[in-house]
């Protein structure tokens, strides 16, 4: 079970390098001109607030299960991704882009099984 959480950790924590990249370099315009359409609700400083916390997430992903450091930071992290993709799911919901809609429900699926592994474990 181990490796497999530590796969789902390091495919997670590689979508929100991206996407918290992504977020925090490009104009509003250039993220909905490139499909990133779930933005368009929100104003530029929350999303760069959202880039900042996919990218603290992605630390904790990672860094506490390979320090042993503060164990507990991969759960949080994990449910704070998922509170994020929550949020996306609505969004896309509201843009009636259903099939982007359930893969953010995919990806929130695998932020709790993380969550609930790390904190069994």
């Amino acid at each position: 079970m181990n490796v497999v959480l530590w796969i789902c950790q390091g495919l997670l924590a590689a979508l929100f390098l991206v996407s918290g990249l992504l977020k925090s370099t490009q104009s509003k315009q250039r993220m909905l001109d490139t499909g990133q359409t779930g933005v368009v609700f929100f104003p530029l400083p929350v999303i760069r607030v959202v880039a900042a916390a996919e990218l603290a997430a992605v630390l904790g992903l990672i860094l506490p299960g390979t320090t042993g450091i503060a164990p507990v930071l991969t759960p949080a992290a994990a449910i704070g991704l998922a509170v994020v993709m929550a949020g996306a799911a609505i969004s896309h919901a509201k843009l009636r882009e259903y099939r982007t809609s359930a893969v953010n429900l995919l990806v929130l699926a695998v932020c709790v099984f993380v969550a609930v592994g790390r904190l069994a474990g």
